[in-house]
């Protein structure tokens, strides 16, 4: 009996404490806990799209890319300004002799003479026609017009020839090829040249006695004057030991073995 009061009282007393236990436990959960514990959530929604950021740094220079391929080619341009004359061309080889005409009948026999001194005649009937002849060119081109200065006659002579063959057409009759000393007569010059209708004629200057230092054709040094145009006088092909004017009253030095028309001047004390 005893034993079993000792077992009911043993029962009673774990009831009392399991309810302490209980009433304690629940005290402390109403009471705020200062040990958090996170725990991760679930994954939210996609949020909207930001705005675009400033440009980065440039990069590196990438490799070079490959040919392109060849462009249009472009309009053929304007023709340019025509040069110099060119030097004369060596000569052709001699061609081959034709074939032999026919014989031609003979003539009438002649009447005996003493020949001797009529060929003597007619040579210098010859040389008189000659003379003549060239004398009528030169009074021919005086008759066309000539300009003149206070102490210079200018006459243009129409006649292709070499620069050494027109000076001495000009001494042959007591003048010399044109030199222009001084602004006034060199405008003189160009004006007779253009109202003629041509682009160039030679003057009287040249290098021959010394190659790069141009002087007048009657020696005299060129020292205050000179109308060289641009770039001019380079002696082109190393031959170029001769003058030009041309209409626009500039000078170049150009060969002295081609051919063209030319200007004499004369002293008005001597003409």
């Amino acid at each position: 009996m005893r034993g079993d009061l000792f077992l009911l009282d043993g029962l009673i007393s774990l009831l009392w404490l399991s309810l302490l236990r209980s009433a304690h436990s629940q005290h402390i959960a109403e009471e705020p806990c200062s040990l958090q514990i996170l725990i991760p959530g679930l994954k939210g929604d996609v949020g909207d799209r930001g705005e675009k950021g400033a440009p980065g740094r440039p990069g590196r220079a990438g490799p070079p890319g490959e040919t392109g391929n060849p462009g249009v080619k472009g309009q053929k341009g304007l023709m340019g300004r025509h040069g110099k004359i060119g030097p004369i061309g060596s000569k052709g080889e001699k061609g081959d002799m034709g074939d032999g005409g026919p014989q031609g009948p003979n003539g009438e026999p002649g009447l005996p003479c003493e020949c001797a001194p009529l060929r003597k005649m007619i040579g210098e009937m010859d040389i008189l026609v000659s003379h003549l002849t060239n004398e009528l060119k030169f009074i021919k081109n005086a008759v066309t017009g000539v300009k003149e200065t206070e102490n210079k006659i200018y006459m243009l002579v129409k006649e292709e020839k070499r620069y050494t063959e027109a000076e001495a057409y000009c001494q042959g009759r007591g003048g010399h090829l044109s030199m222009p000393k001084d602004e006034a007569s060199n405008g003189v010059i160009a004006s007779y040249i253009s109202q003629a209708g041509l682009s160039r004629v030679f003057i009287g200057i040249n290098d021959l006695d010394r190659e790069g230092h141009f002087a007048y054709v009657d020696r005299s040094p060129m020292t205050t004057f000179n109308k060289w145009r641009g770039g001019e006088p380079n002696n082109a092909y190393d031959e170029e030991d001769c003058a030009e004017m041309v209409a626009t009253g500039g000078w170049n030095d150009v060969a002295c073995h081609i051919t063209m028309y030319f200007v004499c001047e004369f002293d008005k004390d001597s003409a």
